[in-house]
């Protein structure tokens, strides 16, 4: 068993920490919400990603009687330092593009419309993307099985506001527009389906 951090792994918790710190400084850039779903619907979601990331990011350098998978090269570790980043950096992308529409929780703004350009052609939720990509290279690095089931559940909180958001606001904004842009750009993985490409042809005949 492996005793201390290396210097990957410093790195690690260095851009989760950096990135954290950037998040909160610009919760402040934000609209007010003039409407939101009911209290109860909220807890899962965040309980979910709070859980998960203290199984996560906690006891990194090794802790005797923790299930270990594997142990991940230097060279790896470091590429997965890099995956992390490009995960954050694509959150910061969306929350830049998104601006004062964005909200910590799910809600809709006076102004509020549907997204489409930037990061929200490629994914419906990038900065859930974004988290996910860096929550998964974090857990390839340590290679726990901690590690791994903290990834599962951020993910899983992740997914089940996403869910709950596109509820929200189809009926909020719209179903028809909604489900016009949900047919065109994937919801957290970016492909394209058969469907997708096909109905992109028959718009741009």
């Amino acid at each position: 068993m492996k005793s201390g951090v290396t210097s990957a792994e410093a790195a690690m918790i260095a851009a989760w920490i950096v990135w954290w710190v950037l998040w909160m400084a610009a919760a402040v850039w934000s609209d007010r919400a003039v409407n939101r779903p009911p209290l109860r619907s909220h807890i899962l979601y965040r309980l979910l990603p709070v859980l998960g990331g203290a199984l996560l990011l906690g006891r990194f350098g090794g802790q005797a009687g923790e299930l270990t998978l594997w142990h991940t090269p230097g060279v790896i570790s470091w590429a997965m330092v890099a995956a992390a980043i490009a995960g954050f950096a694509f959150t910061c992308w969306a929350r830049i593009h998104l601006g004062r529409l964005w909200s910590s929780g799910v809600s809709r703004k006076a102004d509020h419309r549907i997204i489409e350009s930037g990061p929200y052609g490629i994914v419906r939720h990038p900065i859930y993307t974004g988290i996910i990509v860096a929550s998964a290279a974090t857990a390839a690095q340590r290679g726990t099985a901690r590690a791994w089931l903290g990834m599962a559940l951020m993910t899983l909180g992740w997914y089940i506001k996403a869910r709950l958001e596109e509820r929200f606001l189809r009926d909020e904004l719209g179903a028809a527009a909604y489900e016009d842009y949900a047919r065109r750009v994937p919801m957290l993985v970016p492909y394209r389906t058969w469907s997708a490409t096909n109905y992109e042809l028959r718009t741009t005949k």
